[in-house]
């Protein structure tokens, strides 16, 4: 199931590559924290996270794409009783269009500056000793670009969402459950601060219920909100603004993946990280 991850990331990758990039920005991030939680799962969890990022623009519109290596410590074992962590791969890639630019005409109003349709998804597999995650989902809706010093979008998009996990819990391999699609409230943010080689960037996303899950209980609304604060070392180390950048994250996820934090253990997590990052 790596490996589909993995094709589905090349294909992500070469979508973007066959639209000609008027502007792109690639970079390899690692970041890592020790106070994560899983689903079912009431210890604390300390992970290093490889990210790889690109985002690009094009005639138009813009893609994202991002994948997350996440490797747990033993404490989110790998199988029953490994002493080895559990691995986790994580993709996901973003499409946005611009109305503005495919019909010629101009979409602002307001403190809004374009709408777009955004249209993407979201894949994930991961080896562990409970759930074992095979997450795919699909993502529609509309974005709006505001005016702003920086970056911020918002948008409301339809989630279809599935999994074929195979559950430890369960002592069973579920095939494929499709979950009750369900929207989401997402915002994307990027803002420098001055002139001082700080920037403010993250995501938040509300997600609501999706129904029932695979096993019968009702599913919970998710909240995900991870930011960062990165200072520009590039010209302290003589290279190019923007190339090396380091500071502090943090991430706030509550009944993850939609379980619910009153009935399960470990679906809510408070964890502050460090991060650094290298852009090409």
């Amino acid at each position: 199931m790596k490996k589909t991850v993995l094709t589905m990331a090349l294909c992500a990758c070469a979508a973007t590559s066959v639209q000609a990039a008027e502007w792109s920005d690639t970079s390899i991030g690692y970041r890592t924290g020790g106070r994560f939680r899983e689903p079912f799962n009431a210890s604390e969890i300390h992970k290093d996270i490889i990210d790889i990022n690109h985002v690009s623009g094009y005639a138009y519109g813009t893609n994202f794409f991002n994948l997350d290596v996440l490797l747990s410590n033993k404490t989110d074992p790998s199988a029953p009783g490994a002493k080895s962590g559990a691995q986790e791969f994580y993709l996901v890639y973003r499409n946005t269009i611009s109305l503005g630019k495919v019909s010629g005409r101009e979409f602002a109003y307001g403190p809004v500056s374009d709408v777009g349709l955004t249209l993407g998804f979201d894949a994930n597999t991961k080896d562990d000793a409970g759930y074992n995650s095979k997450k795919r989902m699909l993502v529609v809706g509309p974005t709006l670009a505001f005016k702003v010093p920086g970056l911020l979008n918002v948008g409301i998009y339809g989630l279809w969402e599935s999994n074929a996990p195979n559950n430890e819990f369960t002592q069973t391999s579920v095939s494929r459950y499709r979950y009750d699609t369900h929207p989401m409230l997402g915002a994307v943010w990027a803002f420098p601060i001055g002139a001082s080689g700080w920037s403010w960037e993250g995501f938040a996303n509300w997600i609501a219920a999706k129904g029932k899950d695979e096993f019968g209980n009702q599913t919970a609304p998710e909240t995900n909100i991870d930011m960062q604060l990165l200072y520009d070392l590039g010209p302290l180390l003589g290279a190019k603004p923007k190339t090396f950048r380091a500071g502090f994250a943090y991430q706030y996820w509550h009944n993850k993946f939609g379980n619910d934090s009153k009935r399960v253990p470990g679906a809510s997590a408070s964890t502050p990280m460090v991060k650094a990052e290298y852009h090409f």
